[in-house]
């Protein structure tokens, strides 16, 4: 008997070369697989919400696990979490996966955030979390820029060459730059993403907030639907998935981050969604290709825009 779980974890992303086994190096897939093989002999799978690419966190990463052997919800937690150590990932909570649910096909909504630490002096403690900025950056002239993309756009020029999707059009819930003290805030809510949408939109902003571009150019920007005039793909350490709304419940009890959205999922800030819903769009369409990329703009290559090759934020 084949038993399934809904996991939601947490990882800091630093020492992995992203959620999927690949050759060469470790992977977050490849630990907690290996963590539950350990509880029962057998298949042990995995199907994830949104693969993040190396270097990337997640704070609400929700799993399906599947096991030939049924354990008490209350207890796989504690289990897995025994036999993770060292590794930088914990299981949060645990629930039965509902019948015919999927991680990845069931989500509504999806949050990232992109943390940007604007000071001087480098990062000493949140060294790999953060993408440093030492020049000083107008936060509110970046906020004024992001409003440009909140909405149902065609996003070519925001998306990575290895981008795999069939389609560049995304429905951008929110889009919302905040500073606190030394650190600028930017997170972004969708039902899906374009490969390294998020780390591009941010190193757009960026440009922004330095003053070499005036807010209103991320309009044109958005508009040419060319990755090339875009700005650089910011470095993944600064980015983060938040959380994952599904229409129902999973784990009894909602995160801040998760009220919100499902508050706005189902009040005042669903319009855009319900009138522009990603018709038959994956819930993570996007897949991350293998290893790290650098720190500069990836124009969309002619076989790209053709068949819509895709991948996550």
């Amino acid at each position: 008997m084949t038993a399934a779980y809904a996991l939601l974890i947490e990882y800091d992303g630093t020492p992995f070369r992203g959620w999927q086994r690949q050759a060469g190096g470790p992977s977050v897939q490849e630990a907690l697989e290996t963590a539950a093989a350990k509880l029962a002999r057998g298949t042990v799978t995995t199907t994830v919400a949104g693969r993040t690419d190396a270097g990337v966190h997640a704070e609400g990463q929700v799993v399906e696990l599947r096991l030939e052997k049924d354990f008490p919800t209350e207890k796989i937690a504690a289990a897995l979490n025994y036999h993770l150590r060292p590794h930088p990932i914990a299981v949060l909570r645990a629930a039965p996966a509902p019948p015919g649910w999927s991680p990845r096909f069931s989500a509504i909504r999806r949050l990232y955030r992109y943390r940007i630490l604007n000071r001087p002096a480098p990062p000493a403690l949140a060294v790999g979390q953060v993408w440093h900025v030492p020049q000083p950056l107008d936060a509110a002239a970046m906020a004024e820029g992001a409003r440009a993309l909140i909405g149902r756009h065609d996003f070519s020029s925001f998306r990575a060459a290895g981008c795999q999707a069939k389609s560049a059009l995304r429905t951008l819930a929110s889009l919302e730059v905040q500073r606190y003290g030394e650190m600028i805030v930017i997170t972004a809510e969708a039902r899906s993403f374009l490969y390294h949408q998020v780390r591009n939109i941010a190193g757009s902003l960026k440009l922004v907030g330095e003053g070499r571009w005036v807010p209103g150019h991320m309009a044109a920007v958005l508009a040419a639907r060319d990755r090339r005039i875009a700005g650089p793909t910011a470095p993944a350490t600064g980015l983060s998935l938040v959380s994952v709304l599904y229409r129902n419940e999973l784990f009894g009890t909602l995160s801040p981050a998760e009220q919100e959205m499902r508050h706005e999922q189902e009040g005042g800030g669903s319009e855009i969604d319900e009138q522009h819903k990603d018709a038959g769009t994956p819930a993570t369409e996007c897949e991350p290709m293998l290893g790290k990329e650098p720190l500069q703009p990836e124009p969309v290559s002619a076989q790209c825009a053709e068949q819509g090759r895709h991948s996550p934020a």
